[in-house]
């Protein structure tokens, strides 16, 4: 028997992981073993050498998914993208093909950042799980994708509102506007929508754009007549200078009374 090392770069750090040349079936066993007791890293690079010893053998495409799954594991998500992306050019039909787009998918989703920071992953991950959605309608991966592909659209709604009350706390009420417009407009079915219709009614009026801040205040009424962002809209017109205490028809609001739709 010879042995080897199995030299990998991972999290911009070498890493390496020494093994003993066997047949493909005990090296595979051995990473599997490595995997299950959390040396992620190791098991990850044992995987990549089954592919490279045995690259025609039954086990080097299954090898290929599952060193994408243990850098996934070890939270080194490039390494994992670049195993994923190997695979899915290599096996863009193969049985593996939606795992492996819906495992990309998760490299990005699980790196999202808070509202106050940069949404590169966000979108990133929006559109792997939109992939996944659309190439795979029928599984339980596109269902899991839907639900986290709306909980991301959430947030780079919420990233827009944030900086939208930024620019309106600061007097740039244009910025304003259009940062709530993009809310409204790409992230309509978002909790962040009524929100947004409250404040592009308090910025129009800022500027004194009255049929602008009638318009959105409408809207809002028509489609969240129950929220505390409708009752809102309707207490800030009324207490603006000049602007009549009703709302056009479709918005109007009387005390006690609920609007309807139209």
């Amino acid at each position: 028997m010879i042995s080897l090392g199995v030299t990998g770069c991972a999290g911009n750090e070498e890493r390496e992981t020494p093994y003993v040349e066997r047949p493909v079936g005990e090296l595979y066993t051995v990473a599997a073993r490595k995997l299950d007791a959390g040396a992620y890293i190791p098991a990850a690079l044992l995987f990549e050498e089954v592919e490279r010893q045995h690259p025609y053998s039954q086990w080097a495409r299954r090898a290929m998914l599952m060193s994408a799954f243990a850098y996934y594991q070890g939270n080194e998500y490039e390494d994992a993208l670049s195993s994923l992306d190997r695979y899915i050019a290599l096996h863009p039909g193969g049985a593996g093909a939606p795992y492996a787009h819906y495992l990309k998918a998760l490299c990005w989703y699980e790196r999202i950042h808070d509202v106050g920071r940069d949404q590169g992953a966000t979108k990133q991950a929006v559109a792997a799980l939109t992939e996944v959605v659309r190439r795979f309608p029928e599984t339980d991966y596109a269902r899991d994708a839907q639900y986290k592909l709306d909980m991301t659209q959430d947030h780079l709604a919420g990233k827009e509102m944030e900086v939208g009350r930024w620019y309106l706390r600061n007097g740039n009420l244009l910025a304003a506007i259009n940062r709530f417009k993009t809310v409204v407009d790409d992230y309509e079915t978002t909790a962040h929508t009524a929100e947004a219709l409250y404040r592009l009614t308090e910025a129009y009026l800022l500027m004194g754009v009255t049929d602008e801040a009638f318009r959105n205040a409408a809207v809002l009424g028509h489609n969240y007549p129950g929220s505390e962002w409708y009752k809102k809209a309707y207490e800030t017109m009324s207490k603006k200078e000049g602007v009549p205490m009703q709302l056009p028809p479709r918005a109007k609001l009387e005390r006690g009374d609920t609007p309807q739709r139209g």
